[in-house]
């Protein structure tokens, strides 16, 4: 049976620390130079209805190190749900590659897309979640923090697709993951109380940004306006300003926080200058981590 990567919780407990240890053997080779091409012949199809640099970049030159190929499908290439059936463009696209990964609008494209395909399907990015962005992020602080014990995550900002799938991530790693934004800004009540349900985490919703980061191992932040929300920028600025990513909220966390953004980032938005360029940021070791672990995710789906 072909598997899925559409939310983080497709994987167990133990497969996700598997696919950990993975992206740091692979990261690993890399670095050491070491010759390794398991994709020979392998085709990686990259649907993108959202664009976006670090997705393309990162999946594409995965796969080139790897030893396979990637092909990018953009809205012109592709108008899926518009131009054409998500189920004739998954039939379609299976017969020519060995796996898909899709960075939609619609949640319900990407499992309309894996439940066509023949072929694994990865979500790069839907309105719901953010499961490739989430495994780099735990991969980074497993990598600085050197496990993943007595882990406190304080998300400053929307409660959007990268909140949902850290919240996901907390129903199979033990963590507590502390919430912060402003009412009508919560995350997908349904992934919330599935999370709760499992019982491994504590996961709570403060609105007070300077509470939520006390003795936060983690500070973690995203843009406040997400592609398809432009309409709502100046009501979310104001919305969102107490809730800036700054050098005095951070100073109320631990002395050796970690402060993460999925990127890009709105400078002097939802984080400052001094943040994001500071000690505490670990920004860019994240950034590079998505290539890593999106190999090993490819790399599991195709039994490599």
């Amino acid at each position: 049976m072909k598997r899925d990567f559409l939310q983080i919780t497709d994987f167990t407990t133990e497969e996700i620390r598997a696919t950990l240890q993975l992206a740091i053997d692979l990261k690993k080779r890399l670095h050491s130079a070491e010759a390794y091409l398991p994709l020979q012949h392998k085709t990686l199809a990259m649907i993108f209805a959202k664009p976006s640099a670090r997705t393309r970049i990162s999946f594409e030159t995965g796969m080139t190190q790897l030893g396979g190929h990637a092909i990018f499908l953009g809205p012109n290439d592709i108008g899926i749900g518009k131009r054409e059936a998500v189920k004739d463009i998954a039939r379609v696209v299976s017969r020519y590659d060995d796996i898909i990964m899709a960075r939609l609008f619609d949640h319900a494209h990407a499992v309309e897309l894996a439940e066509y395909a023949s072929v694994p399907v990865i979500n790069g990015l839907t309105d719901l979640t953010h499961p490739c962005q989430v495994m780099a992020d735990i991969l980074t602080v497993l990598e600085h923090r050197g496990h993943l014990d007595d882990l406190k995550v304080a998300f400053i900002g929307d409660g959007n697709n990268v909140a949902n799938s850290w919240i996901n991530l907390a129903a199979r790693i033990p963590m507590h993951f502390v919430l912060s934004s402003p009412s009508g800004y919560d995350p997908d009540a349904a992934i919330l109380e599935n999370a709760r349900q499992a019982g491994l985490s504590t996961i709570d919703i403060i609105r007070d940004p300077v509470e939520a980061v006390k003795n936060a191992d983690v500070i973690y932040t995203d843009v406040w306006t997400s592609m398809g929300q432009e309409d709502e920028k100046e009501i979310r600025l104001k919305a969102f300003m107490p809730y800036q990513v700054n050098q005095q909220l951070v100073a109320n966390a631990k002395d050796d926080v970690y402060v993460m953004h999925c990127l890009p980032a709105h400078r002097g938005e939802e984080i400052t200058d001094e943040v994001l360029d500071g000690p505490h940021s670990i920004v860019f070791d994240e950034a590079e981590n998505r290539m890593h672990a999106q190999k090993a995710i490819i790399m599991k789906l195709l039994e490599a």
